[in-house]
């Protein structure tokens, strides 16, 4: 027996705050994710059940099978009034663009759009607990890019696990994996409305709300772009859209099994039916060859490859001209979708157009490696001046994939080979990232500055600055601008020539190269790179079918073309 729902919904926000640091322990083993998941994760423990847990993984799919079948059926779904949730999480924008700029978010929750429980029968089918489950992690995270002229659409999957700064801390947490800020944003916002008296399906929403626009938020931080819009999902949608759309053809380099998942695939094409589906997306293992690791990767590029399938018979058959067919999945963007106020029906009919063959291109996102954070989640560590620069390459071919590097060229940010002559900067580090300290430090003795100490602050702060003896004014403030604009203040306990940088959690403003270190490479016939990343030369994509059965790599750029049925792990 399920336990009585609180506060007039199942996935109560005033659970989080009490339940956010026993549910990293009761999370899942060997899916790498020890995250807040606003949920009583404590109650499924006092039932003495876990259950299998495919909802964080089918999630990866589910998204943009919604996303794709709401975009087609756009017209038909506004026309029958269907009622699909709203939005006003995120601010207007002034953006001239009239490009298509969407990020996707789907859901680890058990739920809803309002908070409440799914009918026993979907539970069942599920086999994924019941609505006590999953929570508020966006687990699905789809940066969606279409020009205004319609002429290519790009998918971007961003990992769940990245590990990103969050802007404005949310929950004084400033740093973490990518897909908690939804849930910390949600939980803050409901102790601030607790405190108010605020309880019900009000305050709920306003939760809900401010989770939306933190994930926005920190997307576009993460990724150095602008999103208008979103479409937010939850978990339940994928299993009703394959059962509405089955069969799908799939395809897969090797014959693979998974007792856990229910996987069982031979080699190459084959159709499968909505359970065939969930496993073909939520697959993390194969038990037959125990040596063959799953990542969320290679996930994200099941994913994908779900999608192009499934675009395929959208094609080839009349599924979105069915009104029975369109009926199914209207019902289904009812009760689990949630649309930002501002996002038109003839932007999504105009997407669905761009959806076709070759104008798609889908790319996961590469990590650096996999790690451990302070607290024991296991994370992805990854290059941001990199993944910047792959997604503004892409967006914008041509153009230079460093934007400091391309403001110096412009003048309007220009900075002489030895402003820093005369100055000592020592760097104190304050973000809990290993090595900044020390690397920044390196790189501006490039610009004339002589090296100091790097430090490690006691405590983890948000705020970055810089702070400066009385005979270098000039040379921090250059410096302080360099780093992003960071405030300037005079410190009459340092010596005379001192500059120290404090470097927190928000920290983003990283040098472009050095004029020596360019000079050097055009003397070398190198290429000079950014000193903010480790390896922040371009990568190109590989295609999701390379590396046979083993995959690509995690540090490799990914892409799949629509227009086909690709093949993958």
């Amino acid at each position: 027996m399920s336990e009585e729902p609180q506060g007039g919904h199942v996935d109560d926000p005033s659970s989080a705050s009490r339940a956010r640091r026993a549910a990293r322990a009761a999370d899942d083993p060997g899916d790498g994710a020890n995250t807040p998941r606003y949920a009583d994760s404590a109650a499924k423990r006092r039932r003495g059940r876990l259950r299998p847990r495919w909802g964080r993984i089918a999630a990866l799919a589910m998204a943009l099978v919604l996303f794709v079948v709401v975009a087609a059926a756009g017209i038909y779904i506004w026309r029958a009034n269907a009622g699909i949730k709203r939005s006003g999480a995120i601010a207007d924008k002034t953006s001239q663009s009239s490009d298509l700029d969407l990020l996707v978010m789907g859901l680890d929750s058990r739920v809803d759009v309002n908070g409440n429980a799914l009918p026993s029968d979907i539970y069942d089918a599920l086999h994924s607990g019941d609505a006590s489950d999953g929570g508020l992690n966006s687990n699905v995270l789809m940066y969606v890019h279409v020009p205004a002229d319609g002429s290519q659409a790009s998918v971007f999957a961003i990992p769940r696990d990245d590990y990103v700064d969050f802007p404005g801390c949310p929950d004084g947490v400033c740093k973490g994996k990518i897909k908690e800020a939804y849930g910390y944003a949600a939980d803050a916002k409901t102790q601030e409305l607790d405190k108010q008296g605020k309880t019900g399906q009000d305050a709920y929403q306003q939760a809900r709300d401010a989770g939306r626009a933190a994930e926005v938020r920190t997307v576009e931080q993460f990724l150095g772009v602008e999103i208008d819009h979103f479409i937010e999902v939850t978990m339940v949608a994928f299993f009703q859209i394959a059962q509405v759309v089955q069969p799908i053809t799939v395809c897969v380099n090797e014959k693979t099994v998974d007792t856990y998942s229910g996987a069982d695939f031979k080699a190459g094409e084959q159709d499968i039916n909505a359970e065939q589906a969930m496993a073909f997306v939520r697959q993390r293992r194969d038990t037959d060859n125990p040596d063959l690791a799953f990542t969320d990767l290679d996930r994200s590029r099941r994913q994908q490859a779900f999608i192009a399938s499934l675009l395929v018979k959208l094609k080839k058959t009349n599924l979105l001209t069915n009104p029975g067919q369109l009926d199914k999945l209207v019902q289904v963007a009812q009760q689990n979708t949630v649309l930002d106020k501002n996002l038109k029906i003839s932007q999504l009919t105009s997407l669905a157009t761009s959806l076709e063959g070759s104008k798609l291109n889908f790319y996961t996102l590469p990590v650096e490696s996999f790690g451990t954070a302070d607290d024991g989640a296991a994370i992805n560590v990854v290059d941001k001046a990199k993944i910047q620069g792959i997604v503004r390459s892409i967006l914008h071919p041509g153009q230079s994939a460093s934007p400091s590097a391309s403001a110096s060229a412009s003048g309007s940010a220009s900075y002489s080979p030895t402003y820093g002559m005369g100055a000592t900067v020592s760097v104190m580090n304050e973000s809990g990232v290993t090595g900044a300290a020390a690397s920044l430090v390196g790189q501006l003795t490039g610009f004339g500055f002589t090296a100091g100490q790097a430090t490690n602050g006691a405590d983890i702060l948000q705020e970055s600055s810089v702070s400066y003896g009385s005979a270098v004014a000039g040379q921090a403030k250059q410096l302080a601008q360099q780093l992003g604009g960071l405030s300037a203040n005079a410190d009459s306990t340092l010596g005379a020539n001192a500059v120290v940088v404090h470097i927190g959690t928000g920290f983003t403003g990283w040098p472009s190269a050095s004029p020596s270190a360019a000079s050097s490479a055009a003397s070398t016939g190198g290429s000079s790179v950014s000193p903010s990343a480790s390896s922040t030369a371009i990568p190109s994509a590989v295609d999701a079918n390379s590396g046979g059965q083993s995959g690509p790599e995690p540090s490799q750029l990914t892409q799949i073309s629509g227009g086909g049925i690709p093949c993958v792990k």
